[in-house]
């Protein structure tokens, strides 16, 4: 079918008038026809019968009929309709190059939208494989070494065992040559290697910034089926596809390097953490090992003279039982008795010594009960000779611990005594470190008595009968839970989060130093492999749970098991309470922005007492932390711990 349409030319508003002007001038007579003899225009009377072709590429589309001179308007028609022609041949042109370039701005877009490599590959043999016949296909990225290729995208069977390799075959001589290339037989290119499942191909190199990324290929089963139309369409394709793939891997590349600053970052966090634990840890066993040393060698000093007199006191009642009978003898033989040892008997009161020296000795045996099970109790408490785990009975520690304070539950003249209740359950044997769970039940008990006491000075919070709550049940027949509450003032949820933050403490100073919860924290959790946690609201007192494993050896080396395949701790958020409340405690981190808010406090504590502090010279401080030997210790290792921390930022 011709390209041109005669009648259309003919239909043009000017060209019928010129062709008329063009006849008169002549003075000839001519007729257009189409090439099936269809009339289109008439001019004159018609003599002659000379026909001339009116031609468009080689092809007749019409004739001119009339004398010689007609064959100048066959000349002119087939001028206007070549004309015509090459109209429609640019237009075409440019609307082809119009919807190219709307194609390739559509899968630039789409392409410059993703950062996978996978999924831009895909998309691109996706559209070639609409544009261009093609049986085959696939996308190669070349090893950062550049000795292998790896096929992110592909459909259909290129190959049917190998793979290509840089340097070998027909695709990786195209890379190494960094030169695109059309081949219509494949069979035939010297470079084959292997059965190839396309005759025909075309492979162009990924090229980003002078560097060779690796290569997209087409291919299909017919030979000779490509034109240098389609080697340049997938070239351009090729161009965009290494823009793309160049800068998702640089993503992928920026992003790995962030998991491994982030993974990085985390271990040395870590590592702080851990250093910062030691410190505290150090600072408490220091000084458990000095209470604990004192309180082994105080037992043991007592524990001599009072088995003297445990072991004598036997003896001297059965003495004294002797005497007394010998003396209801004499006086049975010798009923009275004479003057002189009359007057002697009335000023001792022999009678009430017969009746009282019994009972006397009745209450020093008591007496001396009383002092074995005090130092059995301080015995139990510091357990200096236990360091490694053993099997011992967790209500004989808490015992020992509250017969230790006992002292501080009693009543005295500013406040009624403190009622301990026990809710006992029957445990096993916990295999654990005792010395240091009795050191957990002290610094929560002591903190409980202290809430109670700050309680009863405040007549608002003052509970009606001050009460601590010890209960204890075994979980799941592999743990065992110590539960200790009081009726106190109790905490805010925001306080129960610091409490176990090294130096975080609510006492005034000189009364505590904020390392009781902290390294009650270590030997729970990180010792023991237990569970910590908390719960409280003002005006309705504090409980505290206290999980431990029934054997605490073998969860100690299940997890040093299980820390061969697990990531370091990451920073931990603030958790939330479970269904009963509790709030359970998280690693205590400490930063030198929080050493600095500790620093600040416990000035701001001192200068409670000691309001000059603010004006006082180094030395003066000095003299006032004198007053306050445990503030002073803990300044001191603040300051230890900002030398640690980072000293370049103590400069600035």
């Amino acid at each position: 079918m011709s390209p041109v349409s005669l009648r259309k030319i003919l239909n043009k508003k000017e060209l019928p008038s010129l062709l008329q002007g063009l006849v008169y001038q002549l003075n000839i007579a001519i007729d257009v026809e189409l090439v099936d003899g269809t009339k289109l225009i008439s001019i004159g009377k018609q003599t002659a019968e000379n026909r001339y072709p009116i031609e468009v590429s080689g092809e007749i589309i019409g004739w001119v009929v009339g004398g010689e001179q007609a064959t100048l308007l066959a000349t002119l028609l087939s001028f206007l309709a070549k004309q015509e022609a090459e109209k429609k041949i640019l237009a075409k042109e440019l609307l082809e190059r119009y919807q190219e370039i709307d194609l390739f701005e559509d899968i630039s877009t789409q392409l410059t939208t993703s950062l996978d490599t996978r999924q831009i590959a895909q998309l691109v043999l996706q559209e070639l494989s609409q544009l261009i016949e093609s049986s085959a296909g696939m996308i190669l990225l070349l090893s950062p070494d550049a000795t292998a290729f790896e096929i992110i995208a592909e459909f259909g069977v290129f190959f049917n065992d190998s793979q290509p390799e840089p340097g070998k075959g027909i695709i990786g001589n195209i890379v190494q040559s960094n030169r695109a290339e059309l081949i219509n037989d494949v069979q035939a290119d010297p470079r084959l290697e292997g059965q190839k499942n396309v005759s025909a191909m075309i492979c162009v190199p990924l090229r980003a910034k002078e560097r060779v990324l690796g290569a997209i290929a087409i291919g299909t089963s017919k030979a000779d089926s490509y034109k240098a139309e389609h080697l340049k369409l997938v070239s351009i394709f090729a161009s965009q596809s290494a823009i793309a793939i160049d800068k998702a891997v640089l993503y992928e590349q920026s992003t790995q390097a962030a998991v491994q600053a982030k993974a990085q970052t985390q271990k040395l966090q870590q590592a702080l953490h851990e250093l910062q634990l030691a410190q505290t840890q150090l600072i408490q066993s220091e000084k458990m090992s000095s209470l604990g040393q004192l309180i082994a060698g105080v037992a043991h000093e007592i524990n001599n003279p009072v088995n003297f007199i445990c072991g004598n006191l036997r003896y001297v009642a059965e003495y004294a039982q002797d005497l007394l009978h010998l003396l209801e003898k004499y006086q049975k033989f010798l009923p009275v008795a004479p003057p002189e040892l009359e007057s002697e008997l009335d000023n001792i009161d022999l009678e009430f010594i017969m009746q009282d020296l019994p009972k006397l000795l009745d209450s020093m045996k008591l007496g001396t009960s009383r002092i074995v099970e005090i130092v059995q109790s301080l015995k139990n408490f510091s357990r200096h000779d236990e360091a490694e785990m053993k099997a011992v009975n967790i209500h004989d520690g808490i015992d020992g611990t509250l017969m230790i304070l006992h002292h501080r539950l009693k009543a005295d003249v500013h406040r009624p005594a403190i009622e301990i209740v026990k809710d006992y359950a029957k445990l096993p044997l916990i295999e654990c470190y005792p010395g240091q769970l009795n050191q957990v039940f002290m610094n929560i008990l002591a903190n409980a008595i202290d809430a109670l006491e700050e309680g009863m000075g405040n007549e608002e919070i003052s509970p009606p009968t001050a009460q601590i709550t010890i209960r204890t049940k075994v979980l799941d027949h592999h743990s065992v839970v110590i539960r200790i509450a009081d009726n106190g003032p109790g905490m805010k949820e925001e306080i129960i989060h610091r409490i176990y933050d090294p130096f975080f403490t609510t006492k005034d100073v000189g009364k505590g130093t904020g390392l009781g919860m902290a390294i009650s924290y270590q030997i729970v959790v990180d010792k023991h492999g237990g569970i910590l946690k908390c719960r409280s609201q003002p005006g309705e007192g504090t409980e505290f749970w206290i999980q431990i494993p029934v054997n605490c050896a073998m969860v100690d080396a299940t997890e040093e098991q299980n820390s061969t395949f697990t990531s370091p701790i990451t920073t931990e958020s603030s958790p939330t309470p479970d269904a009963d409340g509790f709030i359970a405690s998280t690693t205590p981190m400490l930063k030198p922005t929080d050493l600095l808010i500790r620093h600040t406090q416990l000035i701001q504590r001192l200068s409670q007492h000691s309001p000059e502090v603010e004006a006082a010279s180094p030395d003066q401080i000095y003299q006032m932390f004198q007053h306050h030997p445990i503030s002073l210790k803990l300044y001191a290792t603040l300051l230890s711990w900002f030398c640690c921390s980072n000293p370049n930022q103590i400069r600035h």
